[in-house]
């Protein structure tokens, strides 16, 4: 070999031997990358140099681990003070970078909590999502939005506490519609005392953390109270109450002993896929549940998967003390050990072997059972669907990403474009897209040019993304709502951009609209349907109208929103004082637009100046 010829770079078992000479002995994270820097596996490690040795003198390889190996190019390395820590930052990663060979946590969105917040005279009752940032007690998790707004309509029910922003609060003279319905005490106008509104907001409190029956109690003694004082309208109104919060203690309570705050895990696993079912108890109430698939391999234990799948769960929850499943998870007491470091407090994790907390536990496994066992029927169902769209319009391969298209507008105005998502999965909706069309040249109602819009700002994005060498996946299908002229404008665009290898059809709507009588316009053919029992027909009109729904939902937000606003917001100079003192004096914009200077000035905070502005924005022509 000639002496400047350049060193041979290392890889798979060469490279990781090289790596763990200079790897120190002590706990920490490795990491391994492919060829093109994307993340085969995350790991952690009590000594980071013996377990990468492992790989390198292939030790313990399955073939998916070899495979891993011989595809490894770099390596990074991360020490930390404890396995403990270590177990923490691979959780973080592995949910972060989702590695091709690790057990990953998919669809994993936020829960839904219900919040009494602590930094108002009178404390507001809402959902929340997120960071605890604003001072409150915080009451969750929530499994679906329908548990909790339940749950807040039961307080409004009970409590009476108010759900409205402190804007609203700060303006209203008289009681709203929610008063009237009996779901708010009005301390706005004050028709209670904050004193008073204090106690119901305590009471709320505690029945959310588990004292629903001292809560009734205490209802009962004050009804029976109202009733020997001959006041039957109040009593009257503390029975709605105690109804309202009797239904929901018998619908949600937890007849298990000890389980006052608990997450419930239960995995099944078959057929090389997994299912995790999940329930929440707080307070001893069944707060809701949720089927998780992690993306798992052939080769994975039950206890692995587990293990791997509660630490990217926690990554970003909150961990209760009690942690119930039907499965022994791999490192249990490192698991208990990085919790309840997390926590701050002692977290036990249990699998439980006979009584009531079994009962839970079997109840969740019947569910984990019977979730993954529609998952893989739906699957397989799935698949068979795909295969016949692939025939229907000539793809070459089953379709893992399909993106359909819809354009939603009033005349031309609030005008949006959506985009849904769907693959072998169903619906992605994480990967939806609304475009608010914003065009100057384009004609009000010329829906080609706003079509023509959605895609160049679409593909636009996902060709600069490639250039920048980020992970982008393409379309394998685009199913535009429009026939051929919608779709020769979706072909331009694509042909101006390089990207005229994606097949597009356009669904054009049958006579009257009828179902069924859909035509498809493809390049290069003739106009076609398909037979009306079709199933890739149902399909592809459960896709249209998916696509349909998302973009009237997306117009019908902008349009309120649009409505909302106040001409005063457009002002300079004028903000949320002088808005509010305007509005006191005139009643509403349009009062404020009929003023003269004369009567502007006599507003508090608004100077000869500031009032000749206003007047001169609702009066442009005066100015000329």
């Amino acid at each position: 070999m000639p002496a400047d010829s350049p060193p041979t770079a290392l890889v798979a078992a060469d490279l990781i031997r090289d790596e763990a000479r200079r790897a120190p002995d002590k706990p920490g994270v490795y990491r391994m990358y492919g060829e093109d820097g994307t993340c085969l596996y995350v790991g952690k490690a009590r000594s980071i140099r013996k377990r990468i040795l492992q790989y390198a003198q292939g030790r313990f390889h399955t073939q998916r681990i070899g495979l891993m190996v011989s595809l490894t190019r770099s390596m990074e390395l991360v020490i930390t003070a404890s396995e403990t820590e270590a177990l923490l930052l691979e959780s973080s990663f592995i949910k972060q970078l989702k590695p091709r060979f690790n057990v990953v946590l998919r669809d994993d969105k936020s829960f839904a909590e219900l919040m009494i917040r602590k930094d108002h005279r009178a404390p507001q009752v809402r959902k929340h999502r997120g960071a605890h940032t604003t001072p409150g007690d915080y009451f969750g998790p929530f499994a679906s939005t329908w548990a909790v707004n339940r749950t807040l309509n039961t307080l409004q029910k009970a409590f009476l506490l108010r759900s409205c922003s402190d804007s609203v609060y700060e303006t209203r003279t008289r009681p709203c519609m929610l008063h009237q319905i009996k779901r708010c005490s009005a301390p706005c106008t004050g028709l209670i005392s904050l004193e008073d509104y204090a106690g119901l907001v305590d009471e709320a409190s505690a029945f959310l953390k588990g004292k629903s029956r001292a809560v009734i109690a205490r209802l009962s003694d004050e009804m029976s109270a109202a009733a020997e004082a001959m006041d039957y309208e109040q009593a009257a109104r503390v029975r709605d109450r105690i109804r309202a919060l009797s239904a929901i203690s018998m619908e949600n309570s937890v007849s298990a002993d000890g389980v006052a705050e608990a997450d419930v895990f239960a995995l099944f696993s078959e057929g090389g896929q997994a299912c995790v079912q999940v329930f929440f108890y707080r307070g001893g109430q069944n707060w809701g549940g949720r089927a998780y698939f992690p993306r798992v391999d052939k080769t994975d234990t039950d206890p692995e998967i587990l293990a791997a799948f509660l630490g990217q769960f926690y990554e970003d929850k909150p961990i209760p003390r009690l942690i119930l499943s039907n499965v022994r998870p791999h490192e249990l007491e490192l698991l208990e050990e990085a919790f309840s470091m997390k926590a701050e407090r002692k977290v036990e994790i249990a699998r439980p072997m006979r009584g009531d907390k079994l009962g839970l536990v079997d109840h969740a496994l019947t569910n984990a059972r019977e979730a993954l066992g529609r998952k893989m029927a739906e699957g397989s169902a799935q698949g068979k669907i795909l295969d016949e769209v692939c025939e229907a319009f000539g793809l070459d391969s089953r379709p893992e990403r399909i993106e359909i298209y819809d354009n939603a507008h009033i005349q031309g105005t609030n005008a949006v474009g959506g985009m849904v998502v769907a693959g072998p999965e169903g619906f992605q909706k994480s990967q939806y897209r609304k475009f608010n069309i914003r065009g100057e040249d384009l004609t009000p109602g010329d829906d080609y040019g706003m079509m023509r819009e959605v895609m160049r700002r679409r593909f636009s994005r996902l060709v600069k993304d490639e250039d920048a060498g980020e992970e982008v996946v393409r379309p394998d299908l685009l199913l535009i709502d429009g026939g051929a002229g919608q779709l020769a404008e979706v072909l331009a665009v694509l042909a101006d951009l390089g990207l005229d290898d994606i097949t597009a059809v356009g669904v054009a709507k049958g006579p009257d609209r009828d179902a069924g009588m859909e035509r498809f316009f493809m390049p290069g053919r003739p106009p076609f349907m398909l037979p009306l029992k079709s199933p890739a027909l149902y399909y592809i009109q459960r896709l249209r109208d998916e696509a349909h729904r998302f973009a009237n939902g997306a117009h019908r937000t902008r349009r309120s929103m649009d409505i909302k606003k106040n001409p005063l917001d457009e002002i300079e100079g004028v903000g949320p004082g002088r808005k509010k003192a305007l509005l006191h004096a005139f009643g509403s914009a349009k009062g404020v637009g009929r003023a003269s200077v004369v009567d502007l000035v006599k507003v508090e905070g608004i100077n000869q100046p500031m009032a000749e502005r206003i007047h001169a924005f609702f009066h442009p022509a005066a100015q000329r």
